[in-house]
């Protein structure tokens, strides 16, 4: 009896049912484990959530808090540091990346690392930053990677890690020109730091 009344109201309105039909299917599909952490790794996930029309956050929500699936504990602690389709809320969006840092997701152990060598909603903290980084920097990620070698040159750390950050980002690939300059830039002001001994072998291949 309903679906008879809507399809009579579109049809006075002028709307095709079939057309109205379609255009109900177009229901935005749930991302993937895997197509979330490819769009955290391109810095597009706030954006994709805004372009779907904010439709997804309650799913999201619930991945996050109930499931407490890593990606999505850092998709909505995202959205609720920055006020993305729901109410700004730093101090629990900084929570839930942290819920992710603590289940080992890169992007959120670089993002917090980011934070506190900045001061981005939360107080600067280069050690705290060191730490986070270092994380991030271990298990590949190579912005971490990058801005860990960063906080050496600038007397951040303990120089029994420059060993580490030197072989990481002198075996690191990447086709992007910027990229390739800030490695070259961190693997000489790192040398300068370092004994001659502890280059060579940080220079040894991954395979090594």
């Amino acid at each position: 009896m309903i679906r008879q009344t809507v399809a009579m109201a579109l049809m006075l309105l002028g709307i095709p049912v079939a057309l109205a039909q379609q255009e109900e299917l177009k229901a935005v599909q749930l991302y993937s484990q895997d197509e979330l952490i490819r769009m955290i790794n391109d810095n597009t996930h706030l954006d994709r959530v805004v372009t779907d029309e904010c439709q997804l956050v309650q799913d999201i929500e619930a991945r996050a808090e109930t499931m407490m699936i890593p990606a999505y504990q850092f998709l909505w602690g995202d959205m609720l540091a920055w006020g993305v389709c729901v109410k700004a809320e730093p101090e629990r969006g900084v929570h839930f990346m942290r819920e992710a840092a603590l289940q080992g997701l890169p992007p959120a152990l670089e993002q917090l690392g980011r934070y506190y060598a900045k001061g981005t909603l939360v107080q600067q903290d280069r050690d705290k930053a060191v730490m986070f980084l270092r994380e991030a920097a271990g298990l590949g990620n190579l912005k971490a990677q990058i801005q860990l070698a960063e906080l050496f040159i600038q007397g951040y750390g303990s120089p029994y890690d420059y060993q580490d950050a030197y072989h990481w980002l002198h075996n690191a690939i990447t086709d992007d020109k910027q990229t390739h300059q800030k490695i070259a830039h961190c693997l000489t002001e790192l040398e300068k730091l370092m004994h001659p001994k502890a280059v060579r072998q940080a220079k040894r291949s991954l395979d090594s």
